[in-house]
């Protein structure tokens, strides 16, 4: 038997599927864009090294309109489409904040699979980069801050002349031309957020915390964390297959 999960993220979508012990043997990334208008799941379904599937589907998404779509497709099959909060997580997790409702599943799903960690900062670095707490093995809740890319397109299209850049990790002065100066603005200034973050999240624990870094800039960015880090890719599918092999 096989298993499929995947995790819906405003910039891009990840399926996987798992073997019988819930390790991942395959995996498909797309834009999440390309979600709305392509039956992408049936085709994944359909191929021959993908047979013998569980038919109950486990997701995690913070795009609630993808996530319809894909249960639109699949009504009239024998796949259930389920999402992480359909789940009862308290069984695995508690997750102390006020509202759990308005908690982004691909957090809970980060939570998830860092919690033998017992006491584990991640910082994830997609549309948004947020950072999450887990304190002796409960989610206690966390940081979110602006994306690198959606920063760097919000300003470009926010102004005349300073265009979309590439960002490039060498960065050793202030600069001497626009780009150079975007470069500076957003390398440091990001540099100078994470580190920051880490030292108030940690100053108000009083914890020694393992950080685990995953997302589009997390090989990026880990050079110039202070604290030591690791970077893990995997760690909301990781969460995602434990939610289903416990829960479902």
């Amino acid at each position: 038997m096989k298993y499929l999960i995947g995790d819906i993220g405003n910039t891009s979508t990840k399926i996987c599927i798992l073997s019988r012990k819930f390790k991942i043997l395959r995996s498909y990334n797309f834009d999440t864009s390309k979600m709305y208008k392509n039956n992408l799941l049936k085709k994944i379904i359909g191929k021959k090294t993908n047979k013998n599937i569980n038919p109950v589907f486990l997701f995690s998404s913070v795009v609630p309109k993808v996530f319809m779509n894909i249960k639109n497709n699949l009504k009239s099959t024998k796949f259930k489409i389920l999402e992480i909060k359909n789940l009862k997580l308290n069984k695995i997790i508690k997750i102390n904040i006020k509202n759990k409702k308005k908690l982004g599943s691909d957090r809970i799903a980060n939570a998830i699979g860092a919690k033998k960690l017992k006491n584990c900062l991640i910082i994830d670095f997609g549309t948004a980069t947020t950072f999450d707490v887990i304190k002796n093995g409960i989610y206690e809740g966390g940081v979110i801050a602006p994306g690198v890319n959606l920063s760097i397109k919000n300003l470009s299209q926010a102004t005349a002349l300073l265009p979309l850049i590439n960002l490039k990790i060498h960065q050793k002065t202030y600069g001497k031309n626009t780009i150079e100066a975007l470069n500076a603005g957003f390398v440091w200034g990001y540099e100078g957020l994470i580190n920051n973050i880490i030292d108030k999240i940690i100053s108000r624990s009083k914890i020694k915390y393992k950080i685990l870094l995953t997302g589009g800039y997390a090989n990026f960015f880990n050079k110039m964390i202070k604290k030591k880090a690791a970077i893990d890719q995997d760690i909301t599918i990781k969460g995602i297959a434990n939610a289903y092999k416990e829960l479902i």
